[in-house]
């Protein structure tokens, strides 16, 4: 697989009147003002003009009650589920020459994960890695594994959106390289977060919760006509917390809101408004005693200072046009405005000395990132007998400043065992460093031909044309930088009988250094990804379940390291493999039981890396990269009787590194989780979750000399309505 690598550079509602329908899972948005994005605006008003003419003559017709079933006491990992996350052809999981997994939001009831951090590293090969960054197939944080919300992709400074669940119908993970279907950054893997949509059958869904150290938390959901032509859907959420440890408090909500317009059958119009505010938990993790490991005693403390500020806010409009013209065309249009505020102050270093029983704090930040995104998609869908086709262009700009107290000066001693807080006190200014003006075009195309029965060839191919003009506000001076990246994919899927199909695919795809906002003065290339996968999925006979199995290699040319000969100086061309093994099923072997599990198996090795230590170059060639387990496993299993559900989850990390000298490892640890739901009829359930069963103290991620522990064992009490 290494030398092929080398040799090579939604669920559909069908209508009677709609051959092929319109795609359920399509996103809905609200307009940003279209003086800001006049080709955008023109786009979507000349689109959505022509829909409305066409169709003025048509005769109405109302789409009929869709009625949605449970289906969570069948074992199922949704390979049937179309979807246009791994390809935006939307073909189905299982037909897709590629790994893909969906958790639904029953799932994630059931598991009580109200956490988007938590239902994520619960899937096969993702593990958190602090805020809302992950490692996958050996690639870790926002440049390598993306998120997007409903098909959005966001190029933040930070990634923080979405943060819960609520709200969301399922997470679509698409493991290894995603950039012909999202662009730049998602060599590792990308996370699509599904939304739920407007309805024109009325309901209402209610969530409140309590747990242990002064957690609370509600949701509140809705959907229903309007009239004859629209409906809606909306959702609000909000927590509080008190947290385990000092400084441990955190807070936020949102709203989620989408009207959708239907004013005939083959034109649907999507409106979308949602905004959120989070201040989450002051925590910058835990230091290392002198054996590499983080003290007991320490499990509860922070040494963050006492007026630490951390706050994600988020305004996001959208609208959509999506327009079924005849039996084999379909045209969307997609305009957004994304608006995100970011502050962080705090002390983020920490070094203990336990004979003295003192911590010495140093890297007073503060940062303020303020990002505007704005955007616009044009699509046309072909599907005929044996196509199913897409052509696309898409616009991005980003207009981002970042401000800060660098060099992150001043320094406090305290105690380990009673630190004092104190509060923030730095020798630094805080001033607007730099802006940058980031501008993405890119067009993409993908099919997928039914060759017959029991073949399928899929093949896309996306080139990203990159500018960047960065402003040095406290220097002065311009710096434009282009990149351009392109990205394919060529995959074959073989239906060995109706239930089972085998797959392969090669793909190349790229990601940036650094997150393309913090693009500098240093013109770096984009890094090239190159990926070889074969895979299996199958459906197994009378409802027992299903089953998948992936073997990969991924290698990664160009990454940032040290010039040899002069430690001081940082250049590109570092490289780095991974290949690994993912296996998971959802099985039921009899009515009452059921399990869920994934087991992931992964070796990741720098083959040309140099670090400065001491002022000379060292090579980190042939170790692991930080934050890389080699084994992770998840296991659940549930048992129904009567009107009760108990449910055991077992969570397990194996060995990491907190550095890539892989001199501070991370001990592996296995978390214990369990739940027991009453359904007390069909529309509410009551929920009693238990986290950490055992108490476990583990290291989640690591950095440099200090650790971030997870939660110590907690309860939660839910109640669920829907009426």
């Amino acid at each position: 697989m290494g030398h092929l690598l080398r040799s090579v550079d939604g669920l559909r509602i069908r209508h009677p009147s709609i051959p092929g329908g319109l795609s359920g899972n399509t996103q809905a948005h609200m307009p940003c003002p279209l003086r800001t994005m006049p080709l955008a605006g023109a786009l979507f008003a000349a689109l959505a003009g022509a829909a409305l003419a066409t169709s003025a003559n048509a005769e109405e017709t109302v789409l009929g009650t869709v009625d949605v079933r449970s289906t969570r006491d069948a074992a199922t990992l949704h390979l049937d589920q179309p979807s246009q996350s791994g390809s935006r052809t939307g073909v189905t999981a299982k037909e897709l020459p590629a790994s893909m997994a969906i958790i639904d939001s029953e799932t994630i009831r059931e598991r009580g994960d109200t956490q988007m951090r938590d239902t994520l590293s619960r899937t096969v090969g993702l593990t958190d890695t602090g805020r809302l960054s992950f490692s996958s197939r050996g690639f870790t944080g926002e440049t390598s594994v993306g998120i997007a919300d409903d098909g959005i992709r966001v190029t933040p400074g930070a990634q923080t959106y979405p943060g819960n669940t609520w709200g969301y119908e399922r997470f679509d993970i698409s493991r290894g390289s995603a950039s012909v279907v999202y662009g730049t950054g998602t060599v590792g893997a990308m996370i699509n977060a599904i939304r739920k949509e407007p309805s024109r059958t009325r309901s209402y869904e209610l969530m409140a919760g309590l747990g242990t150290d002064g957690y609370k938390q509600l949701g509140f959901g809705a959907a229903g006509p309007i009239g004859e032509i629209a409906s809606y859907r909306i959702d609000v959420y909000g927590h509080n917390d008190r947290g385990f440890r000092e400084l441990g408090d955190s807070r936020g909500g949102k709203l989620m809101s989408r009207l959708r317009l239907q004013p005939t059958a083959n034109l649907r119009i999507d409106l979308t408004a949602d905004y959120s505010l989070e201040h989450p938990e002051r925590y910058w993790g835990t230091p290392y005693g002198p054996d590499g490991q983080v003290p007991r005693a320490l499990r509860k403390k922070n040494y963050n200072i006492n007026d630490a500020q951390m706050r994600y806010e988020d305004t996001r409009l959208r609208a959509k046009v999506d327009w079924q013209v005849n039996d084999w065309l379909g045209l969307s249009n997609e305009v957004y405005f994304l608006e995100s505020d970011r502050l962080w102050k705090n002390v983020e270093n920490y070094k203990l000395d336990l004979r003295a029983d003192t911590v010495t704090r140093t890297s007073y930040v503060y940062a303020h990132h303020d990002h505007d995104q704005r955007g616009n998609r044009l699509e046309a869908r072909i599907n005929t007998a044996d196509h199913r086709a897409v052509l696309g262009w898409e616009m991005t700009k980003v207009d981002f400043r970042h401000t800060n107290s660098s060099p992150y000066g001043g320094s406090s001693i305290v105690s380990a065992s009673n630190p004092d807080h104190g509060v923030w006190n730095s020798p630094d200014p805080i001033r607007p460093v730099f802006d940058t003006s980031t501008d993405i075009d890119s067009v993409y195309t993908e099919d997928a031909w039914q060759i017959n029965d029991r073949w399928l060839l899929m093949a896309g191919i996306r080139r990203d044309f990159i500018r960047i003009l960065r402003h040095e506000l406290a220097t002065g001076g311009d710096f434009p930088h282009s990149l351009n990246g392109t990205a394919w994919r060529l995959g074959l899927t073989h239906h060995l009988t109706r239930d089972t199909s085998l797959y392969g695919q090669v793909s190349v795809g790229h990601d940036p250094t650094t997150t393309l906002s913090y693009m500098g003065r240093t013109k770096y290339r984009l890094t090239t990804g190159r990926q070889a996968e074969v895979g299996l999925k199958q459906t197994l006979g009378n409802g027992l379940g299903e089953w998948t199995a992936a073997l990969y290699r991924i290698e990664k040319d160009d990454i940032i390291t040290r010039d040899p000969n002069n430690s001081a100086l940082s250049v590109q061309g570092g490289s780095m493999h991974s290949q690994g093994v993912e296996l998971s099923a959802s099985i039921s072997p009899t009515r009452n039981w059921r399990f869920d599990g994934n087991y992931t198996y992964l070796t990741a090795k720098f083959d040309e890396l140099n670090e400065s230590v001491g002022g000379r170059s060292v090579s980190r060639a042939g170790n692991t990269p930080s934050n890389v387990p080699q084994h992770v496993a998840n296991l659940w299993g549930h048992y129904r009787f009567g009107q009760w559900q108990a449910s055991l989850g077992l969570r397990h990390v194996g060995k990491r590194y907190s550095d890539n000298a892989n001199t501070l490892k991370l001990k592996p640890y296995t978390v214990a989780d369990a739940s027991l739901a009453w359904h007390y009829d069909s529309r509410t359930t009551f929920r009693l979750l238990a986290r950490n069963l055992a108490d476990k103290m583990y290291v989640k991620t690591g950095s440099g000399i200090r650790g971030s522990l997870g939660s110590p064992r907690r309860f939660d009490l839910i109640a669920e309505m829907k009426f």
